[in-house]
């Protein structure tokens, strides 16, 4: 198996060759072909034609893209699973970097496209009024940047680590140039290939990077590029100080290792079912991946009255951990990635053992990659600043010993920052309180009773719609998130003018842009023929007492200010008034056309808002005024091609008075099937 960068659109077959080791067998398992890339042309070719043929395409066009793209890699997953027992991973652990890689995927691709403008940028948040009589406004857009996405990534999860930032980056609108570890490169480099087989995105929108060192490849990074970095904080802090970084401002993302914690709560006793779920949550982050997960667990911080329990229990469960060959079924752990890692393992676990009290490691003829789960024991965790900052990579933790439910804040806060914590406590109390103590020092904060615990995802789980990042030690970046993972990947822009002007540039409706009228109702015309920025003003209707009465009758609301004359003169209104879902109602009367027509149904309400009473006299009118559309694709079990259309709709009085604003969602049939080019 050989390993290629592509660069420039096509494979680089000449080079050095240096031989990536299989974990488990200590051989050959593939050779990475070093090619002599030319870095400043790699640079431009993503920015002069991947970048132009991203940007063309709409958010949900890219998202699409993505969609696409998982799909055919999960296709092809088994192929996957068997090239990552050499990296040492059991069949679940490739799971979480496989299947998991393409699972994050898909939901950034879909949460982009239920939540992001169908628009080659993001018209973001509502309208900032500027000026008094609302001739002068201000909103906020995410355009693309005009610059390349360089993603740098760690050893431990090569396919997770490549398809959780190239994901949101390309769906931005930002080619990618990818650099992954050599340990696991042949891992990353097959699942790329495919990338590139599959034809599915736009050429100079990805490439790859077969080599130990990313070569001068920062020195030709300007503002508009963009630079995601996962690994060592050591190597990161190095690449983030990197001379031309700095000079230009280049963005720059660090996602580093941390110490993170999992605390058990003063109020948890041995026989209760929360001693048991953090005894197997600790266990599982030591022994997963080989404990070579970023956000696994090194610090395990307990009730001093209650360390030797965890040792004691910690101990039996690893004892039931079967190590050997990862490929085999009873295997629980294999060897860590390398036979170098190992090495560091052990070195950092002697400069540890200076420090702390090894309680628990096996013994056995294991060599090589391989290794053993270990427990250490510091008695003064708050006097000894080394098992905060020295982390072992591999599976170990520290217990550390707390007397009082600050003392086990102030420990987990001692690394200085981390990507997660944990918490195990049936008492809500004690969980507002270690919460809210360490929130300032963690990207995410995981709590856990035995309610929750049977459909928790896990400690050591980042999650496609969470962020995943830390303050600190663990690089003060910040990664993922849902729609938020595109967004980290575009330029926010604050943009002023009148609200016609700001209309026509974002292609949203703005609130007080001028609008034209349909020439015909807009429920009886196709998605294809409905414009931005167009509206429809209904007849208008005098609410009258009788209205009042009959909603009252036909809802069961019978509030006081709506049907009790003498109680209503005595609240805020002074008199009856109208209920405020009888104005919504009356409003959608006035709207909706009765014959059958491309408007299939009324598919939600968002931003509802009543701003001034209605009372029996006064006359309502409806304006709906097309906000934005978004293209769905057909599933097989759509009887027709739809789209979404937003409406916003103002109801005003015979004052001309805004009684009540919302923006509701039709679902309207498109004439032609959706044609996305996946080729």
């Amino acid at each position: 198996m050989k390993v290629h960068s592509y660069i420039q659109g096509k494979f680089l077959t000449e080079g050095t060759e240096t031989d990536l080791i299989s974990a488990v067998t200590n051989e050959p398992i593939a050779q990475m072909v070093e090619a002599d890339i030319d870095y400043k042309s790699a640079v431009d070719y993503a920015k002069e034609m991947g970048g132009p043929k991203l940007r063309e395409m709409t958010i949900h066009e890219r998202a699409f893209k993505i969609k696409f793209l998982g799909q055919y890699l999960m296709e092809r997953k088994e192929k996957y699973y068997e090239i990552s027992r050499h990296t040492g991973a059991t069949r679940m652990d490739s799971w979480i970097d496989i299947e998991g890689g393409i699972i994050t995927a898909f939901g950034i691709s879909s949460k982009s496209r239920r939540e992001l403008s169908d628009l080659p940028w993001h018209v973001e948040g509502g309208v900032e009024r500027l000026s008094r009589k609302g001739t002068f406004m201000g909103q906020h857009i995410c355009v693309p940047r005009k610059g390349v996405a360089v993603h740098i990534n760690a050893f431990n999860f090569p396919v997770w680590g490549m398809l959780e930032k190239l994901a949101p980056s390309i769906i931005a609108g930002m080619p990618v140039i990818v650099k992954p570890a050599p340990t696991g490169a042949y891992l990353a480099g097959e699942v790329f290939k495919d990338m590139v087989e599959s034809g599915i995105l736009p050429e100079g929108s990805i490439q790859f990077i077969a080599a130990d060192k990313p070569g001068d490849l920062l020195d030709h990074l300007t503002s508009q590029d963009m630079v995601a970095f996962t690994g060592s904080a050591l190597t990161g802090r190095k690449l983030k100080s990197h001379p031309n970084i700095i000079a230009n401002n280049v963005h720059f993302n660090l996602e580093a290792d941390s110490l993170n914690c999992s605390i058990l709560g003063e109020d948890v006793t041995p026989d209760m079912e929360e001693f048991g779920l953090f005894i197997k949550e600790v266990a599982r982050e030591m022994t997963v991946k080989t404990g070579q997960k970023c956000t696994a667990i090194r610090r395990t911080i307990v009730p001093e009255h209650l360390a030797d329990d965890v040792i004691d229990a910690l101990r039996d469960r690893l004892e039931k951990t079967t190590i050997g060959d990862p490929g085999e079924e009873d295997i629980r752990m294999g060897p860590l990635a390398s036979s170098l890692q190992a090495e560091r393992f052990e070195e950092q676990l002697q400069e540890l053992s200076e420090v702390t009290e090894t309680v628990y490691a096996a013994e056995s003829d294991l060599n090589g990659a391989f290794t053993n789960p270990r427990v250490l024991v510091c008695h003064k965790p708050l006097q000894v600043d080394a098992v905060h900052s020295l982390e072992a990579f591999g599976p170990m933790t520290t217990v550390m010993p707390y007397k009082s439910t600050q003392e086990a804040i102030d420990l987990a806060n001692k690394a200085n920052g981390s990507l997660v914590g944990s918490l195990f406590t049936a008492d809500d109390e004690i969980a507002h309180e270690v919460t809210m103590g360490c929130a300032p020092y963690h990207g995410r904060f995981m709590v856990i009773n035995r309610n929750s615990a049977k459909e928790s995802t896990g400690h050591g789980s980042p999650i496609a719609s969470l962020v995943h990042g830390g303050p600190g030690h663990a690089g003060g970046g910040e990664e993922l998130g849902g729609a938020r993972a595109v967004l980290h990947n575009m330029q926010r822009i604050a943009l002023q003018g009148s609200p016609t002007t700001l209309r026509n540039i974002v292609k949203q409706n703005i609130k007080g842009a001028e609008t034209e009228e349909f020439s015909r109702h807009p429920f009886q015309m196709y998605f294809e023929e409905l414009t931005i920025g167009k509206a429809f003003t209904t007849e208008t209707h005098t609410v009258t007492e009788q209205d009042v009465a009959d909603f009252a009758e036909l809802t069961g609301d019978n509030f006081y200010a709506h049907t009790d004359p003498d109680a209503a003169s005595r609240s805020l209104f002074g008199k009856i008034v109208a209920h405020g879902y009888f104005v919504l109602s009356k409003a959608a009367g006035l709207f909706v056309h009765p014959d059958e027509g491309p408007v299939m149904l009324n598919y939600g309400l968002q931003n509802l808002s009543f701003l001034v009473p209605v009372a029996p006299g006064d006359t309502i009118q409806a304006k709906l005024i097309l906000k934005r559309k978004n293209i769905r694709q057909q599933k097989e079990t759509d009887k027709f091609p739809f789209g979404v259309v937003y409406w916003d709709v103002e109801v005003t009085n015979q004052n001309q008075e805004l009684v009540a604003e919302y923006t509701i969602m039709t679902l309207v049939k498109r004439k032609d099937k959706l044609e996305i080019d996946v080729g």
